[in-house]
């Protein structure tokens, strides 16, 4: 059997994109996501067959992602590959202006999901034999530079890097590495308003330029092509003119 792997956030856009990826390089994929209906419509488009399995999940939940784990060892017995892609934002607007339940809400999905699930990943790669497994963390180009009136998804890719940093050295013992991937406007659902244009530091409305999302499925699948004694702790794979090196 091939390597075994979960993604959050599978029903669309990068999640989905990676998963195929996954599933073509012969990967059985554990598909987490909150709305059951997608997931399986990339099951189905897969055409994987049980080396696919769609798993409804709130990665804010803790049950629900004790559950993610559980139905993924009772499928394919172990895990090789965590990607903690599930992400949201808040509304644009001043920081001012932001709700408690607003921050909490990006809070809780981006940073404490993906701790939940480096969690019990961690638990199931070092019990297994062979023991080990990598994590990949989605950080975004915000875990460098924030875009306007975007402080909570922001200040929790900024920690993501904290929580890559921290996985990768507590996990040295049980041959568990972790790494992160920033990406730059990759061309999904989400970034589509990115072509009309999207608002500047200097409050200017201007288009961005995009780029094919298979990009990213394509840097994962390389990342976790290394063996565990090698790791890539970070890259960056970004649309070449879009508004990241010079920034402002």
């Amino acid at each position: 059997m091939g390597k075994v792997a979960i993604v959050t956030g599978a029903g669309t856009g990068i999640g989905k994109t990676t998963t195929l990826a996954l599933l073509a390089k012969d990967y059985s994929v554990a598909l987490a996501g909150r709305r059951a209906k997608l997931l399986e419509e990339v099951v189905e488009e897969s055409g994987a067959g049980d080396r696919a399995i769609a798993v409804p999940t709130d990665v804010s939940d803790a049950d629900s992602v004790a559950a993610l784990f559980a139905k993924t060892k009772e499928a394919f017995g172990r895990l090789d590959l965590l990607f903690n892609n599930a992400g949201t934002g808040g509304p644009p607007v001043p920081m001012e202006e932001l709700t408690l339940e607003q921050w909490q809400r990006v809070v809780d999905i981006n940073l404490t999901g993906s701790f939940l699930c480096t969690q019990h990943a961690i638990r199931l790669m070092k019990d297994q034999d062979p023991k080990g497994g990598r994590i990949i963390n989605n950080g975004s180009i915000s875990a460098h530079v924030p875009r306007p009136n975007s402080a909570p998804y922001t200040s929790t890719k900024h920690a993501l890097t904290g929580l890559t940093r921290s996985t990768f050295l507590d996990g040295r013992e049980h041959n568990i590495v972790c790494g992160q991937i920033d990406i730059g406007n990759a061309l999904t659902p989400m970034t589509g308003r990115m072509g009309r244009g999207a608002k500047q530091p200097d409050g200017s409305i201007r288009p961005e330029p995009t780029m094919d999302v298979q990009n990213v499925a394509d840097a994962v699948v390389y990342m976790d092509s290394l063996p565990l004694d090698a790791n890539v702790p970070f890259i960056t794979v970004m649309a070449s003119s879009m508004p990241f090196i010079g920034r402002g």
